[in-house]
């Protein structure tokens, strides 16, 4: 009965496979549908499936893969389109994607490219680009090869636009002139019809010709654009020229209007071709950064090589002034490097051996050996590239009226225009003074310029963000900081540095600072606490030079003790002193952590005799600093440390037993994670910017009060679990303002993803990074308020160009209707409708981040 039907193959990536009986069970749930034969590779966490389309579906077989407990993931894939003239052409290839199954498209009209998201085996790239070209358009997909082919493409079609132009402009300007005589002078034509005819016609089938492909296309895949307009408006000019001059020699010629109506929108369109591919700009510069060769250290010799051909692990060497090729570790040397292009800071940052450095930034002092660790297009710029190209391609939700007006603007033009003739031939029963006005409607309806003004305003903006250090994952994010009145901010690593650092000593009488922190330093020598690494930081920042530690004893949650020159210390939390029988400052203590300072005491337990045994005096080992001993000291045999003092000038005694002294309380040495020095400026500027700012920490009260008081918060929440922080979020959510969370840290992350708009510091966990909206690349909170203040520019300027194309629209198409606007001036119009919406978002060119513009003068 039925013919032969010849089998296809679907290959598809699974997710969700963890072992073997996973890849089973799904294969033979596959092989269950009528028709089909599958292999899952639980390596390679594919599926490749035989089916016969008569028989089954591939929606069926991805249904099943679902049904089984498993994905296909959906994959993403770029288009570079061609042919688009206008927001109606967009808005037609994104409905083509969008009703292919499993497809979410969004076309740029301003980059002239789509971004499709499509779950394998319902659609595949073949099918993309197949919609696309049936719909009228060029289509094929972008790779990182095709950059700079892209970039040739774009400059020989600019070059086309100006050859064009200027055949069309020469040709055009004897039929103005005249035009011109006409009006001034009153005498009629005299330029011949049939050289009239001769001039126009070049430039209404060779200058024009792209109009009438682009309305064949866009009628035959069943819409209508503004080539539709163009092309009718000025055919019907030109063939009723053409008529008069055949058949009613003496009449009055049009020819001049179709012409010039050419001429002046292929104007428009080149300077809008040059306009748009300014927006691109803070892209293709960030590109730039990355040099295209480095010198690499091969067989002990320095050579120089592609950056292609740069592999993890290579050793780069970098010479002063040169720009880094690589994400990477220093191994050797030390320099000065500037940051600011990716960052955004305009201070040079130090780096030596062990430092990270990143591909396209500059070096500026001195020589580099970096090992390479990310290379080509896996280096932190280049993902800074894909996400800023990702958000310009994507829409904001305030776009979505110009796009529902543009998908029926051109039919209402077109009845407009018809309306338009009926009622001037109904009014005057003539025939030019009906078709004049009906192709003045025709040539000043301009769909572009709706089309265009929101993409070119979100294009520049978000590149000038990157180029600031502020990455915008997506367009609607704009929106929403826009609006942002509440912002949650993390307290460690967002409002501080993340770190502890020591923030002051005191010790007890008679002991020296130095002498505390040199004694507490040689302790800590042997822990791997982030409060050690504090302590180890404060000696160095001093001077001090740290004696060795020997019988190294830490005790988990309290603290650590050991022998230092003789001396057996301890050192750790109050209550961890307080067990060892230490008395110490109860008042002193309490004033330390009302402040907000953690805490920890230095004490001596005991003496141990071998430090005398090596013929040093008792009271150089107990005493090297020069301590006093403490006021009220026993006398006698058994006086403890004060027996091991000698008193000034007196000799020391030259033998002596070990003797166990009563303890004795050194002092105490607080730490904290210290407030950024810009935190109190950026939340006084979040402020100005009218939004109110809640801190949330997991610290105790008087810690979270001692940093909300010192950043100038007054709303702030203690005691905040990392797991109820989203709670936390979601509870100022409730009260109906829009609100932002700020953090870096893996606990952070739900909080971030539950907020209506993200900000993840860059020094953050990549989970954090992840559910960021927008990623700032300089750890301040002052970005927070740079990216605010940004989002409110660039929505300010798309309701300027919004405001601008419907009024133009609004007071043109009526002006047209009645007669008061030549065709010739209407055309103009519409040329220059969408350069200047263009112009007004390259004027964002200019936002700079006010604090750092401060900083800079």
């Amino acid at each position: 009965m039925s013919a032969h039907t010849e089998k296809r193959v679907l290959e598809l990536p699974i997710a969700g496979m963890t072992c073997a009986a996973c890849s089973t069970r799904l294969e033979k749930n596959l092989n269950r549908l009528e028709g089909v034969n599958a292999a899952v590779n639980l390596a390679g966490e594919r599926a490749r499936v035989e089916y016969d389309p008569a028989k089954t579906a591939p929606e069926a077989i991805v249904a099943q893969v679902a049904k089984t407990g498993f994905a296909v993931p959906p994959q993403t894939v770029d288009l570079r389109l061609s042919g688009m003239t206008c927001a109606a052409c967009a808005a037609r290839i994104e409905k083509t994607l969008n009703r292919l199954p499993g497809v979410e498209a969004r076309v740029n009209l301003a980059t002239e490219k789509a971004r499709v998201r499509y779950t394998p085996g319902l659609a595949g790239l073949d099918e993309l680009v197949a919609a696309v070209r049936r719909a009228g358009y060029g289509a094929e997909p972008i790779t990182e090869a095709a950059r700079a082919e892209e970039k040739a493409r774009k400059a020989a079609e600019y070059r086309r636009e100006v050859i064009a132009f200027a055949v069309s402009a020469l040709l055009t300007l004897p039929l103005l002139a005249q035009m011109g005589t006409m009006f001034t002078t009153g005498h009629g034509e005299w330029i011949p019809g049939w050289l009239q005819w001769l001039l126009a016609t070049p430039v209404q089938f060779w200058a024009g010709w792209r109009f009438y492909t682009g309305a064949w296309h866009a009628l035959r895949g069943g819409g209508a654009n503004m080539d539709v307009l163009v092309a009718l408006g000025t055919s019907a000019a030109y063939f009723y020229s053409v008529a008069v001059v055949l058949f009613a020699p003496g009449g009055h010629l049009y020819f001049e209007a179709s012409a010039a109506i050419i001429a002046l929108v292929r104007l428009g369109k080149l300077l809008e071709t040059r306009a748009k591919s300014k927006t691109s700009a803070a892209i293709e510069q960030l590109i730039g950064l990355q040099p295209k060769t480095a010198r690499i250290e091969r067989g002990g010799e320095t050579v120089e090589v592609e950056i292609a051909s740069l592999r993890p692990g290579d050793v780069v060497v970098v010479r002063a002034g040169e720009r880094i090729p690589v994400d990477g570790a220093v191994l050797e040397g030390a320099s000065a490097v500037d940051e600011g292009l990716l960052t955004g800071e305009s201070l040079p940052v130090d780096k030596r051996a062990t430092a990270a450095v990143y591909a396209g930034t500059q070096n500026l002092d001195g020589l580099l050996k970096i090992r390479a660790e990310g290379v080509g297009a896996q280096t932190q710029l280049m993902e800074i590239v894909r996400l800023t190209e990702a958000a310009q391609g994507s829409k904001a939700p305030i776009q979505k009226l110009a796009d529902r007006i543009s998908g029926i603007f051109v039919p209402a033009v077109l009845a407009l225009s018809a309306l338009t003739f009926a009622g001037w031939w109904l009014a005057t029963a003539d025939f030019t003074a009906s078709l004049i006005p009906a192709v003045a409607v025709l040539v000043i309806a301009c769909p572009c310029a709706l089309g265009l003004a929101t993409p070119t305003a979100v294009m520049v903006g978000l590149g000038r963000g990157a180029q600031s250090g502020i990455l915008i994952r997506e367009a609607s994010a704009l929106e929403r900081a826009e609006r942002l009145k509440v912002l949650a901010v993390d307290k460690t690593g967002t409002l501080t540095e993340g770190r502890p650092a020591l923030t002051a000593l005191h010790p007890a009488p008679g002991v020296a600072e130095e002498a505390l922190l040199r004694l507490a330093a040689a302790l800590e020598q042997g822990s791997t606490h982030p409060l050690a690494e504090a302590v180890l930081e404060g000696a160095r920042a001093r001077g001090l030079a740290v004696p060795a530690v020997a019988g190294f004893e830490s005790l988990s949650g309290r603290g650590v003790r050991g022998t230092v020159e003789g001396r057996a210390l301890l050192l750790g939390a109050p209550a961890f002193l307080a067990d060892g029988g230490i008395a110490y400052d109860a008042e002193a203590l309490e004033r330390l952590q009302a402040a907000g300072q953690t805490v920890v005491g230095l004490a001596e337990s005991a003496v141990a005799g071998a430090a005398l045994s090596e013929g040093v005096s008792p009271g150089a080992a107990a005493n090297p600093e020069g301590l006093a001993p403490p006021v009220g000291a026993p006398s006698g045999a058994n006086a403890g440390i004060a027996a091991l003092v000698p008193e000034r000038g007196a000799a020391a005694p030259t033998t002596a037993t070990p003797i166990s002294p009563s303890p004795r309380f050194l002092g105490w040495l607080a730490l904290a994670d210290r407030l950024r020095p810009s935190s109190p400026a950026a939340i006084a500027r979040l402020r100005q910017l009218g939004i109110e700012v809640v801190m949330l920490t997991g610290d105790h009260e008087a810690t979270a009060a001692a940093v909300a008081r010192e950043a100038g918060i007054a709303d702030y929440r203690a005691r905040v679990r990392p797991q109820d922080k989203a709670a936390a979020v979601a509870a100022l959510k409730a009260a109906g303002r829009i609100t932002g969370m700020a953090g870096d840290g893996v606990n952070d992350a739900p909080a971030l993803a539950g907020a209506d708009v993200s900000f993840g510091m860059s020094s953050g966990s990549d989970i954090a990074l992840e559910a960021a909206d927008i990623t700032l690349m300089k750890n301040d909170l002052m970005g927070v308020a740079e990216a605010v203040d940004l989002s409110r520019t660039v929505l300010a300027k798309i309701r300027q160009n919004l405001f601008f194309a419907f009024i133009y629209n609004v007071l043109g198409l009526p002006l047209a209707a009645m007669g008061l606007l030549n065709p010739v001036i209407a055309g103009a119009a519409m040329a220059l409708s969408s350069v200047s919406v263009v112009s007004n978002s390259l004027l964002l060119k200019r936002w700079r981040p006010r604090e750092r513009v401060g900083s800079r003068e």
